[in-house]
């Protein structure tokens, strides 16, 4: 047994899709309480504000921060988006357009499907920070996880996380590959082991994307290794997160599984375009 099947076997993997649905259920009926303004508002403070299309461009990216740095200080109720993220030849237009107080995110380490050299996965971490990234996100390898090979999955990991240097290094676990709770549990344990500052849901390129069974089980991995090695990392939830209303039920999970600790954007993230003008809206 490696030390990886070692960090393993300190966990609850026996997770049956069933159990996990229902227990989701019964939190999911908790959220028509927290669809609040106070919540809405809080829920904004938290979103990786994205851009992630074949058609940007540094014009269409520099006008993408503007609009960010126009609503800095606009509301004196509500406070900014939590990060910008974007791919990462765009972190130094962002980084030179950015005048608000806003993290820079990039996904980086053969974004979307991680299929690529690790040489250029460290490239593009290294690139990006460089630029000025102060998070980074990278796909966890479905591929070799799948097939069993997690010492290379979690090798890979450590080294783009010392490719972050002082960054933050979010994990995307890719979830709708992943498929079973048991597979995502852990995905989530080996991710945090192996460096995670936060784990992420999905890419937005894989159907389905989030879904509130997946942020269950990330939550009860993050628990279950804070209880055990104290250590907390955060979660994000990204892919197809559009309406208030699903936003306040993965709010309600992480309020349920976590706690108020958790309750921060240097804790809890939703990654999505569309998500925070429906926000507004309903505000």
């Amino acid at each position: 047994m490696n030390r990886y099947e070692e960090a393993l076997a300190k966990f609850n993997l026996n997770l049956q899709d069933k159990d996990v649905k229902e227990k989701v259920s019964k939190i999911i009926e908790k959220a028509a309480a927290n669809n609040t303004p106070e919540v809405l508002k809080f829920l904004y403070s938290c979103i990786d504000l994205t851009s992630l299309g074949s058609e940007d461009s540094k014009e269409s990216i520099w006008k993408f921060v503007e609009k960010v740095n126009d609503f800095d200080g606009a509301r004196s109720d509500m406070e900014n988006v939590a990060a910008i993220c974007v791919y990462p030849n765009f972190v130094q237009t962002v980084a030179e357009a950015l005048r608000a107080d806003v993290k820079i995110a990039s996904v980086a380490g053969g974004f979307p499907s991680s299929q690529t050299f690790i040489e250029v996965k460290i490239a593009e971490v290294s690139l990006a920070v460089k630029d000025g990234a102060d998070e980074i996100d990278i796909v966890f390898n479905c591929g070799e996880f799948l097939d069993h090979n997690i010492r290379e999955v979690c090798e890979e990991i450590t080294e783009l996380k010392d490719a972050c240097r002082e960054s933050q290094l979010k994990v995307i676990l890719e979830t709708g590959l992943l498929k079973t709770a048991s597979n995502i549990k852990k995905a989530a344990i080996l991710s945090i082991y192996s460096g995670a500052d936060f784990i992420k849901t999905s890419t937005g390129k894989v159907y389905p994307g989030a879904t509130p069974e997946a942020v269950y089980v990330m939550c009860e991995a993050i628990k279950e290794y804070n209880k055990l090695h104290n250590q907390k990392v955060g979660i994000k939830v990204s892919g197809g997160v559009r309406t208030a209303a699903e936003a306040v039920q993965y709010y309600t999970i992480v309020k349920e599984m976590l706690g108020k600790e958790w309750l921060t954007p240097e804790y809890f993230r939703i990654g999505a375009s569309s998500l925070a003008d429906n926000l507004l809206k309903e505000i």
